[in-house]
């Protein structure tokens, strides 16, 4: 198959772009392999600490007999998605053995959950998480025990924080390691209908919680398309999973024997063999540019135009959200998954899943097929269904058609002719508006703005009948140098029900918003941020303000000469309590959403 053009030219600004950091970073893997840390280069000092309770594998570590697999793992069991990790290390220990490998837990990440936090305190720690992750993981791989590791973890930014910091020792080969969805409980249409009836103060306490409790029921990831799942389905068209891992369900034989094929895989993979496949050669540009891909073909997180530039970041590779919107002109949205639609990642799952999105955007020229992955000579060795045969894991072509045209097309007959997740800029800066989930009747919106600085002054204003009108809500200081730069999902019911009134209603923010933002247009990430002079802190109530998808403006229509003489608003002071003054020196050191939002990688140079 042919490369679409498009792809094609994106996929080379970001070569070019990348070329001196790209050679930096592969010159760093390369000297980490020849010369860096490993166990015959440790002191029998240093190696007895590491096999000293490693009980049955201490000889062959000790002799450094076969690859000794780290794993990093975010196991809690508060986090329904990592949840199944707590039983995961000691049968991995068991499969290294079948293949003459060992296997330790190298060390423990965190792991919060964005659903326990949002529109809490917790949430201004959400995004430095994710460098906290990277961190963590880099002192887990730091102590040189291992020739291989394996990721374990899912949601939000688990995955990209584990990437960010596995990528730093980029000369090991490694697998990431899904643990899949929950079954599906209440419908998500259902849950978020009685979200917005409780805004509306029409349903109690009682009646939310019961439903909520029947939607997030069980060990696994939430089954809506938000963050979570958009991950898994990153790590597919990158090829870092085990071809079809990401979305079987946990605590099946089928889940148990792909955990097994990964622990066997990573032993085949090292550099004692004919077959290396370092991670850090994996995630290539055109890797990159295959989750961008895969994110705008499904309607995956607008979370993602954060993380995806932060993961390249880690691997020298620069990418934007000019790349970005180029891509998702281009490529077609081929699945309808909640918020999108009404089914969710289990119903996606069964439609065809990623083998089928796989083998429809390689075979539409919108994939790189051509990269290398952790368990095929292609992308397409990726587009196979993972199965039971008579208990022996198998994997069989994808399907040639969708199972289910509602939730899942082919790449020539998709539901919207691009991805929908565009660039918006202008006077008020750049930001992303994630168009796929929104009615094209409200892509455009031009209302006078109400200007907020907390999610809970909106939450008053809506509960006071203040907002009862056409109106662009605008929440500003809510970027990473002001708090965290905190999702702000909790919007999302009062200005739905603001909508289904028949208001026309938008949201412009430098703050984020959930996978699950759903249905009103949005602003978000919006860049420079308002602290430290950002154009949102010109903004005054009343000013009129048009945001368009269809044009890719965010515009104040406000007088050139006034809008420059204007003062910005100062900034709250930042909060404390709920540990939000320890992160003092992330905020301090973030820089803009569009790079990633780190203050790790600014200080590090990347």
């Amino acid at each position: 198959m042919t490369l679409h053009p498009e792809i094609a030219a994106v996929t080379d600004r970001v070569i070019d772009r990348s070329r001196a950091g790209r050679a930096a970073y592969l010159d760093l893997i390369a000297r980490e392999r020849e010369s860096g840390v490993d166990r015959p280069n440790l002191s029998c000092g240093n190696l007895a600490h590491g096999f000293a309770a490693s009980g049955e594998d201490k000889p062959a570590i000790r002799d450094n007999r076969g690859m000794n697999i780290g794993i990093v793992t975010a196991f809690n069991d508060m986090l329904s998605a990592h949840q199944p990790y707590g039983g995961y290390p000691d049968r991995m220990k068991l499969w290294a053995r079948e293949v003459g490998a060992t296997a330790q837990v190298a060390g423990g990440v965190p792991a919060m959950c964005d659903g326990v936090t949002q529109g809490q305190r917790g949430m201004e720690l959400s995004l430095f998480s994710r460098d906290t992750i990277a961190l963590s993981t880099a002192v887990a791989l730091s102590h040189g025990m291992f020739e291989g590791a394996a990721l374990l973890g899912i949601c939000d930014k688990i995955v990209p924080g584990l990437l960010i910091g596995a990528l730093r020792f980029g000369h090991l080969p490694m697998i990431l390691v899904p643990a899949g969805p929950m079954p599906s409980g209440l419908a998500n249409k259902e849950k978020q209908r009685v979200r917005q009836l409780y805004a509306e103060g029409k349903v109690g306490r009682a009646e939310l919680l019961e439903s909520e409790s029947a939607s997030y029921h069980g060990a696994g990831t939430c089954t809506f398309y938000g963050t979570a799942n958009s991950n898994q389905m990153m790590m597919e068209v990158m090829g870092l999973h085990m071809p079809g891992a990401a979305f079987i369900n946990p605590g099946t034989k089928l889940r148990q024997e792909l955990t097994r094929a990964a622990v066997h895989r990573l032993t085949a993979i090292g550099w004692d063999g004919d077959d290396y496949r370092p991670l850090g050669r994996c995630i290539d540009e055109k890797a990159i540019v295959n989750a961008c891909v895969g994110l705008l073909a499904t309607g995956g997180s607008t979370n993602h135009a954060i993380h995806i530039p932060a993961i390249a970041r880690a691997a020298g590779i620069l990418i934007d959200w000019a790349d970005l919107d180029r891509l998702s002109a281009a490529v077609p949205l081929i699945a309808r998954v909640y918020p999108n639609g009404s089914g969710d990642v289990n119903h996606f799952h069964a439609a065809g899943g990623m083998g089928f999105v796989i083998a429809t955007l390689v075979g539409a020229g919108l994939l790189h097929d051509d990269i290398l992955t952790v368990a095929g000579d292609r992308l397409l060795d990726h587009a196979r269904e993972p199965m039971l045969d008579d208990e022996a894991l198998v994997f069989a072509p994808p399907p040639v058609e969708t199972r289910d045209a509602a939730m899942l097309r082919p790449a020539d007959n998709p539901f919207q002719p691009d991805g929908g997740m565009r660039l918006v800029q202008g006077n008020l800066g750049r930001g992303t508006f994630k168009t796929s989930a929104v009615d094209p009747a409200r892509w455009t919106i031009e209302a006078p703005a109400r200007v907020f600085h907390d999610q809970d002054e909106v939450l008053a204003a809506f509960k006071a009948g203040e907002l009862e009108r056409d109106v662009v809500v605008v929440v500003r200081f809510q970027g990473p140098r002001s708090n965290g730069m905190p999702e702000l999902h909790k919007l999302t019911p009062p200005l739905g029900v603001l909508q289904d009134r028949g208001f026309r209603v938008a949201l412009v923010t430098d703050g984020r918003m959930s996978g699950a933002s759903g249905k009103v247009p949005a602003a978000i990430h919006v860049s420079p941020e308002a602290l430290g002079g950002g154009p949102l802190a010109r903004l005054r109530d009343g000013d009129v303000i048009r945001l368009s998808g269809e044009t890719g403006t965010l515009d104040a229509i406000v007088d050139p000469v006034e809008w420059a003489a204007r003062e910005p608003i100062p900034a709250p002071p930042p909060a404390i309590g709920t540990g939000r003054e320890l992160f003092a020196l992330m905020r301090h050191g973030a820089d803009e959403a569009e790079r990633g939002g780190s203050a790790m990688l600014a200080a590090a140079g990347l």
